[in-house]
């Protein structure tokens, strides 16, 4: 394994994946946002928001370098290793009305939906950054 290309791709993709995230939750669903009471905390820094995604991007590159063989090669093969892992963050976005009073089942299904496509972003950046060998 090439751990520094493998850092360089977790790091590119945990920027797209922040990138994707802050369009889809700061501008389409930023005014959603206001309508609900459970988000009437103060925000938190942004910096926290790319570490996260970073941190995130990091461990999915390690998971794709390994598995690198079983996806298509380029940009496609990693769309789809983010799709599935895309997957698995839609749901487990259904988690949150069970715990947060107040949290909207829609919202669960919006915040799937970004999580399915900051997925493929962030998927789709590896497989262009991670080639098969």
């Amino acid at each position: 394994m090439n751990w520094t290309k493998i850092l360089i791709a977790g790091l590119a993709a945990g920027i797209a994946m922040n990138l994707a995230d802050f369009v889809m939750h700061g501008f389409i669903l930023g005014s959603t946002y206001t309508e609900y009471p459970v988000f009437t905390s103060e925000q938190a820094n942004p910096l926290w928001f790319l570490l996260i995604s970073v941190l995130i991007a990091l461990f999915a590159a390690i998971l794709f370098s390994k598995t690198r063989d079983c996806w298509a090669p380029g940009v496609a093969g990693g769309a789809t290793f983010g799709f599935w892992l895309g997957m698995v963050a839609f749901f487990s976005e259904f988690y949150n009305p069970l715990v947060l009073e107040g949290f909207p089942y829609f919202l669960a299904w919006c915040w799937g939906g970004t999580s399915l496509i900051t997925g493929v972003v962030g998927g789709a950046v590896l497989g262009a950054v991670l080639k098969r060998a």
